[in-house]
């Protein structure tokens, strides 16, 4: 997209919806026509799935926006989340993201009088069609915390974690869970130092939670004691719920005390690997910002500024340890160039973000997820248009890899609140009930996802003959 570019007005948009019932109705009638007059399973297969994404389309766009429940049915249609090549699967399907942040769930889910909340926030997103969740299964010796002390927990509070991950599962929305904060909200690894301060050890930097024994066997011990919780709702142990889209191993983990990366990627080797040996089912994923690093000097001209090489990570060389599924990319141009929007940031994105689909196309040779992306109503010169047109272009970069069968397989929205949280808000937070423009946006590209995941099958090896149909419908030039 070109970096003028001025997102859809609201008529456009709506117009768009009208047009693509026109389209659906036309390529359901067409493909029941030629079901009629062949054989073909093929014929038939895209007849089935056309009116499955039809179903989904007028969920998504309708004017009972909220109001539709996903109540999940039989548990064979409730499949784990699998990696095949550079695609997610689910049931042999391509499964394409569009998701969202919503971190503090499991803290509302503790309080009844917010719980409320939790259902709430699941219920707007999937009346919108996105399908994954990121939120935070830590809360480490804080105001409500899960993990008290190191391996002390909270029962009051896991449970509030069951009714999250059982809640989202009515809704039909899968789980990323983190296990531990790289920042000190929730706790994170400055916790894990206080109480390694607090049991005699002599230790100067919170980086040393990456290098102490002692602070790496809290954690092992934190990710054993989650990855074989038993729900207490649903029975299931949370290694064996396919509601677990993947687990994260920490939320933006950066090291200071050695820019060289050598400590965090051993620190990632020893944990991908425990957490593998305990649950070698879900998928699983660092949490990385996406800065490129020592290991790749050629890449590094994409980073947003020269302070991002002296963090300690290193996106190719993190994302090949062992075990690791995906790479997580975050897109923040308003904090890491500079607070004042302009075209500039809209450059960025697109090029920050081509450069990781690149790399994880032919280098990782895996999926990317662009984990953590928004601006921020803060921001010195912020309009809702340019927050949508920042959007779309997320968006649109996106599908021009999916299109092509590549590894650009989802985003999550940094975040998604329901009405009455507006004190918590961090400047990035949208209200669908409150902003039209940002729900009608985040509703169009759940359609275009809807009828790439159910119209191509994974050997279809995206060389059929439907993709001409995606090409025709997705990349009109209203959409």
């Amino acid at each position: 997209m070109d970096a003028h570019h001025t997102p859809p007005s609201l008529v456009q948009i709506n117009l768009t919806i009208f047009l693509s019932y026109i389209f659906l109705f036309f390529l359901i009638t067409r493909s029941t026509s030629q079901v009629l007059q062949s054989v073909n399973g093929e014929d038939h297969y895209l007849t089935t799935m056309v009116d499955n994404a039809e179903k989904n389309h007028l969920l998504y766009s309708n004017g009972n926006r909220g109001n539709a429940e996903f109540e999940v049915g039989d548990d064979e249609d409730w499949q784990m989340v699998q990696r095949q090549g550079r695609q997610f699967v689910v049931n042999n399907q391509p499964f394409y993201v569009n998701g969202f942040n919503t971190y503090w769930l499991m803290v509302f889910a503790a309080d009844q009088s917010t719980r409320a909340k939790v259902t709430e926030v699941f219920k707007q997103a999937s009346s919108v069609g996105m399908t994954v969740c990121r939120t935070w299964a830590f809360n480490d010796g804080t105001w409500r915390a899960l993990q008290k002390s190191p391996s002390v927990y909270d029962e009051d509070v896991f449970k509030a974690l069951d009714f999250v991950v059982s809640e989202a599962k009515k809704y039909k929305i899968r789980l990323i869970l983190s296990l531990v904060n790289n920042w000190d909200a929730y706790g994170g690894k400055a916790q894990y130092v206080k109480w390694g301060k607090d049991a005699g050890l002599n230790l100067t930097s919170d980086d040393e939670f990456f290098s102490h024994p002692t602070l790496r066997n809290y954690y092992k011990a934190h990710v054993k004691t989650i990855l074989n919780r038993v729900n207490t709702l649903t029975n299931l142990t949370y290694k064996d719920d396919p509601t677990i889209f993947a687990w994260e191993l920490m939320n933006e983990p950066r090291c200071l005390l050695d820019p060289s990366g050598d400590l965090l990627q051993d620190w990632l080797s020893e944990m991908a690997a425990h957490v593998k040996s305990i649950d070698p089912k879900h998928l699983l994923e660092i949490g990385l910002e996406g800065f490129y690093g020592p290991s790749t000097p050629n890449r590094v001209q994409y980073n947003p500024n020269t302070f991002a090489l002296q963090v300690g990570t290193d996106f190719i060389r993190n994302h090949q340890t062992l075990g690791i599924d995906f790479a997580s990319v975050h897109i923040y141009a308003d904090s890491w160039m500079s607070q004042t929007i302009s075209d500039a940031h809209l450059q960025f994105v697109q090029s920050w973000m081509q450069s990781h689909i690149d790399d994880a196309d032919k280098v990782l040779g895996m999926p990317v997820m662009f984990g953590e992306f928004g601006v921020s109503v803060k921001d010195d010169g912020y309009n809702s248009s340019f927050r949508d047109t920042f959007v779309s272009m997320v968006y649109n970069t996106l599908l021009n890899s999916t299109k092509l069968g590549g590894s650009g397989s989802g985003s999550l929205l940094w975040q998604l609140f329901p009405e009455g949280t507006e004190y918590m808000n961090d400047g990035y937070a949208i209200f669908l009930p409150k902003d039209q423009s940002a729900s009608n946006i985040i509703s169009l590209h759940s359609t275009r996802l809807t009828l790439f995941n159910s119209m191509c099958s994974w050997k279809c090896h995206w060389g059929c003959k439907k993709q001409h149909v995606l090409d025709t419908f997705l990349y009109h030039e209203e959409l």
